[in-house]
C-alpha cells in the first residue's frame, strides 16, 4: 500500500514552513561534544531535555544506561511494544557530535547556532548526526499521529560517544540483547552517494591505523661527514610505504585485501557514478586497483592510504640525517578481511624486502560488516522508496567511512539499512557543517514511507 499523498504532504510542508528548522536550531543549542568535559554536560542535558521528551511523545517507555566503559557516555533506549504479533524494529542513532572549531567558521558563524544561507543550514551536528536523527524521530511522530499506531514495535537505541570510537557500545549492546531484540535496523548516518541520489547503505567499511616507526638512533648526523655510511630513517621509511602500497596507490600485500569481490556486490555498485556534487574532487585516473570501476574502490574494496609522514623539521630543514622517522597509515576495509593479524603480516612483508629495523603497530577502529545485497528487506526497502522518489534509489553495500553497523549485524544478528539525509559534501567534523534543506525535505518523505510501509507489512503478515 502507497503512503497516502496527505502524509506525504505533511512531511514537505513540515521542512517548506520552517518548523523542520526550528527544531532542529534547538538541537544544534546544545555543544554536545564527546571529547569534553562540558561536553559530557551538555549530552546529559540533552539526553534529558530533547531526546527523552521525544521519545516519550512516541509512547516509548525511555531508560538510561550507564556505559560499562568509562572513556564513554551513556546509552538511551526507548521502546514502544504495540503488539507481540508485530514486527519489531530497531533505530539508532547518536547524540554526540566533534569539536565546534569555533571563529573558524565562515561569515563569523557561530557553530551551536542554526543559520540558513538559501538550501544550506549551517550548525554543529547539522547534519551528523542531529539532523539524521530528527528526520526519523519526526516521521515516526507524523506516523502515530496520523494513525493512532505504528503497526509495528519501536526500540530506538541513542549512544553518545560515535564521535570517539563508540567505547563501550560493543559490550552494552551484547548484555541488552534481549532489550534490543528487533527484526530490522532502520538507521540514519553518513552521506548519501551525492547530494541528488536517495541512498540505502547496507554497512561499512572497517578501519585499522597503522603506525611505522623508524627509530634509528637518538641523535641527527651531519650529512656531508655521514651521509652514504649511515642508514637514513626517512629514506627507509619511504622505501617501506612503496612496498606496502605503491606510488599509484594500489596494495602491494596480499593479506591485506579481500579475498573476493562478491558478484552481488558489483551488480549493485554496476552503473554508479562517483562525485558528481558541485565541488567534489575529480577522481584521479590511474589511481587505486584500475581493475575495478571507481565506485567498486569505493565501496567494495580496501584501501591503505598515509595519513601523516615525517621526520626532522621539515619547515625548517637542517643539513642532517634524521634519527628518526614515523608515519600513519589507515587500512580501510570491507567485510570479508581478515584483519585479526595486520601487525604481523606488514612486519612479515616489509621483513622479506630488506626492512626489519621498521616498528609496526596496528589499532583497529570501527570493524567491517554489511548486510547482504540480496537480503529481503533490501529489495523490500528499495521497493518502498522508489516509489516516491523522483529518480531511483541507490543501493551501496558499505558505506565509505565507518560506522558501528557490526553491533547490530554481528552481535544482534539483524539485517541492516541505513537511510542517510546528508551528502559528501556536508563539512561534517568541519567548520562549516551544514543539512541541505532540500535533502532534509526529501528524507523526511523517505522515511515516512519507508515507516509506514513497515506498518502496512506488519499488519498483513
Amino acid at each position: 500500500m502507497a503512503v497516502p499523498a496527505e502524509l506525504v504532504s505533511k512531511a514537505r510542508e513540515h521542512v517548506d514552513s520552517g518548523a523542520f528548522f526550528a527544531e532542529l536550531a534547538e538541537l544544534v543549542r546544545y555543544p554536545t561534544v564527546s571529547d569534553h568535559p562540558d561536553g559530557r554536560v551538555a549530552i546529559k542535558a540533552y539526553l534529558d531535555d530533547v531526546l527523552t521528551p521525544a521519545l516519550t511523545a512516541l509512547g516509548c517507555s525511555v531508560t538510561t544506561h550507564p556505559n560499562p566503559d568509562p572513556a564513554g557516555g551513556p546509552f538511551l533506549i526507548g521502546t514502544r511494544i504495540e503488539s507481540p504479533e508485530l514486527p519489531t524494529l530497531l533505530c539508532y542513532g547518536h547524540a554526540d557530535v566533534v569539536d565546534g572549531h569555533e571563529g573558524r567558521w565562515s561569515e563569523g558563524r557561530d557553530p551551536w547556532t542554526l543559520t540558513a544561507e538559501g538550501e544550506r543550514w549551517y550548525g554543529r551536528g547539522a547534519a551528523d548526526n542531529k539532523g539524521q536523527h530528527l528526520v526519523n524521530l519526526t516521521a515516526l511522530r507524523f506516523l502515530l499521529a496520523e494513525q493512532g499506531s505504528l503497526g509495528f514495535n519501536l526500540k530506538f537505541l541513542f549512544e553518545t560517544g560515535e564521535e570517539i570510537g563508540s567505547p563501550g557500545l560493543d559490550e552494552f549492546v551484547a548484555t541488552q540483547g534481549n532489550a534490543l531484540r528487533a527484526d530490522l535496523l532502520i538507521a540514519s548516518d553518513g552521506p548519501r552517494l551525492d547530494a541528488a541520489t536517495p541512498t540505502v547503505f547496507l554497512g561499512a567499511r572497517g578501519s585499522v591505523r597503522i603506525t611505522l616507526d623508524v627509530d634509528l638512533r637518538p641523535d641527527a648526523y651531519h650529512s656531508g661527514n655521514w651521509g652514504g655510511v649511515l642508514r637514513n630513517p626517512a629514506t627507509t621509511l619511504a622505501g617501506a610505504i612503496a612496498c606496502l602500497v605503491d606510488g599509484h596507490g594500489r596494495i602491494q600485500v596480499p593479506g591485506l585485501l579481500p579475498p573476493e569481490l562478491p558478484e552481488s556486490v558489483r551488480e549493485a555498485l554496476a552503473g554508479l557514478e562517483i562525485a558528481n556534487g558541485p565541488g567534489d574532487p575529480a577522481p584521479d585516473e590511474g589511481w587505486g586497483d584500475t581493475r575495478l570501476t571507481v565506485a567498486e574502490r569505493l565501496y567494495g574494496w580496501n584501501t591503505l592510504e598515509v595519513l601523516s609522514l615525517g621526520a626532522a623539521d621539515i619547515d625548517r630543514p637542517v643539513n642532517a640525517i634524521p634519527g628518526r622517522a614515523r608515519a600513519m597509515l589507515q587500512l580501510r576495509y570491507v567485510a570479508g578481511t581478515d584483519v585479526g593479524a595486520v601487525a604481523d603480516e606488514i612486519t612479515k612483508h616489509l621483513a622479506v624486502h630488506g626492512f626489519s629495523m621498521v616498528d609496526v603497530t596496528a589499532e583497529g577502529s570501527f570493524r567491517a560488516s554489511r548486510t547482504p545485497v540480496d537480503d529481503p528487506w533490501v529489495g523490500w526497502a528499495k521497493g518502498v522508496l522508489d516509489e516516491v522518489s523522483d529518480r531511483p534509489v541507490a543501493i551501496l553495500p558499505s558505506f565509505g567511512g565507518g560506522l558501528p553497523n557490526h553491533v547490530f549485524t554481528d552481535i544482534l544478528g539483524l539485517p541492516t539499512l541505513w537511510v542517510p539525509h546528508s551528502y559528501p559534501g556536508c563539512l561534517q567534523h568541519a567548520p562549516d557543517e551544514h543539512l541541505l534543506a532540500g535533502i532534509a525535505r526529501e528524507g523526511l518523505v523517505l522515511a515516512t514511507a519507508l515507516f509506514h510501509a513497515l506498518g502496512r507489512r506488519g499488519n498483513e503478515d
